[in-house]
């Protein structure tokens, strides 16, 4: 990797300067991000970091899928434009320090809250919001704490909960149509600027990192029965073969040549 300035670094990606002013460069690591609720840092528990070889590949790979998916029909991303094989060009965001997590099937957190059973589809997309601390565990905060702290105004909010929305209904058909079900997920959401007008655009990256993905198409058993839909194995290589993104006879992602 060239010499050049790091910016920042997370337990799942490093960003760079970008070779033009408001612009970084996104480095995927192999590394897991802190898992927590089976989301990325959603609930209070200790942060676990494996090493998984190639899963950076597949995870800019799969950020580039569902980034252009979205600048596509009109969710601004700050997603430019796919570099090699583990880097992206990305506009430079002030990140909002709150997580948002759109939850369309009761899992993890919600359901040791609220003791809803796991796989149990929710009445409507559930919304929440949880602050951005590692060192506090990311907690659960309300409206009422992001408008008075000043992370958000009311209007970001609003704004917020309608782009995790689309981008909820935009995830679910794409994963419906490749025998996947949307859980849960997570967006971290930033502002740019454009003279005296902000924006609020999808940061960060949208991967299995962030997602809760069960498996629909399980294999039938020795009896003839079929299981019921489950947590996918192997997640990151088999989503990508589903996608596309991952020519379905390469097993070893980290040496594959990855479909341009």
């Amino acid at each position: 990797m060239a010499r050049r300035k790091k910016v920042y670094e997370g337990k799942a990606k490093i960003l760079f300067e970008g070779p033009e002013p408001g612009t970084l460069i996104q480095y995927y690591k192999d590394d897991e991000a802190s898992k927590a609720d089976g989301l990325t840092s959603t609930a209070n528990v200790a942060p676990i970091s494996v090493a998984s070889e190639g899963k950076g590949v597949l995870n800019n790979r799969l950020s580039e899928f569902f980034m252009t998916g979205l600048n596509n029909i009109g969710v601004p991303t700050h997603f430019m434009r796919r570099l090699n094989m583990r880097e992206q060009l990305v506009r430079m965001v002030e990140i909002i320090p709150v997580e948002v997590v759109v939850r369309n099937f009761a899992a993890g957190g919600i359901s040791n809250r609220l003791g809803i059973p796991e796989g149990m589809a929710l009445p409507r997309p559930i919304v929440e919001y949880y602050f951005k601390d590692d060192k506090l565990g990311n907690p659960m905060v309300s409206e009422e704490h992001i408008i008075a702290f000043g992370w958000a105004a009311q209007q970001d909010l609003d704004d917020m909960i309608a782009l995790a929305l689309r981008v909820n209904d935009f995830l679910s058909g794409v994963m419906l149509g490749v025998g996947v079900r949307l859980m849960d997920f997570r967006l971290e959401i930033g502002r740019i600027w454009e003279g005296d007008y902000m924006r609020l655009m999808i940061a960060d990256e949208i991967s299995p990192d962030s997602m809760r993905l069960w498996d629909l198409r399980q294999a039938e058993r020795a009896d003839g029965t079929v299981p019921e839909p489950g947590p996918m194995a192997d997640v990151y290589a088999e989503l990508a073969r589903r996608i596309g993104v991952l020519p379905s006879n390469v097993t070893h992602p980290a040496k594959a040549s990855l479909i341009n």
